[in-house]
């Protein structure tokens, strides 16, 4: 998950109708799913953190709102959320709790074991269904389809890979890294190429500063490497656990 910042409520009252929190949440989240981190073009929600039909106070609270893909939404749908035991990519430093396989896995960090994080972690992942293993779905060709998150995962890290691969042989050339930084952006999965490219601090701080609201959560340094705890600048309920 990346952690992200919304920053301040554009009003100074709930929304009476959520829905509208939209246009401002794409615009400083990006249209990419807070949780699976997919691009999402078309049927991205507004996503309660804890389910308005369990907490009815908090339908139209600006700290409450998320972004959320059809898949994650309705498999999280109204289970309970204790913000002290699992973590959110608004308020802890979410990528740096989780690792990214080439198979399309996620699994708990050394990071998130070594801070007692692993059950929430664990905990987090099957809150929106993270740990559904890949789907293989055959063409009429006998060609595996990507329609699930995994497989779409693993799609995302063989781009990422082939990025790097041609970057690799001509590692001063920016034309190939902003070509890399947009393939990124047009598709998501910025936990996957923050993965790949694990010791280029150039490749990463330009991840971060091209993903919205990434930088302005303040979970990385200026080599692009992760801050721990997350600052949690809002100080918002729950924050700051790694």
């Amino acid at each position: 998950m990346r952690p992200v910042r919304r920053g301040d409520s554009p009003q100074a009252t709930d929304f009476d109708d959520y829905r509208r929190a939209l246009p401002e949440l794409v615009y400083r989240l990006g249209c990419y799913c807070s949780y699976c981190e997919r691009r999402i073009v078309t049927m991205l929600a507004v996503e309660h953190i804890e389910a308005q039909n369990n907490v009815p106070l908090l339908e139209g609270r600006w700290t409450n709102f998320l972004l959320a893909c059809v898949n994650c939404n309705s498999t999280k749908k109204d289970k309970l959320v204790d913000l002290s035991l699992l973590l959110f990519p608004d308020r802890d430093n979410t990528l740096w709790a989780l690792n990214y396989q080439p198979d399309g896995t996620i699994t708990p960090s050394a990071a998130a074991i070594a801070n007692g994080l692993n059950v929430a972690a664990l905990d987090t992942l099957e809150l929106t269904g993270l740990n559904v293993p890949v789907r293989v779905t055959l063409d009429e060709n006998g060609k595996q389809v990507a329609l699930d998150r995994a497989s779409q995962r693993m799609e995302a890290f063989g781009e990422a890979l082939t990025m790097k691969l041609v970057i690799d042989k001509a590692p001063s050339n920016p034309d190939l890294r902003w070509m890399a930084v947009r393939a990124a952006v047009a598709h998501g999965f910025f936990s996957i190429w923050m993965e790949v490219f694990q010791g280029d601090p150039q490749m990463r701080n330009a991840l971060i500063d091209a993903f919205p609201g990434t930088r302005a959560s303040g979970c990385f340094d200026t080599n692009g490497d992760p801050v721990s705890p997350a600052p949690n600048p809002d100080g918002l309920a729950g924050g700051g656990k790694i």
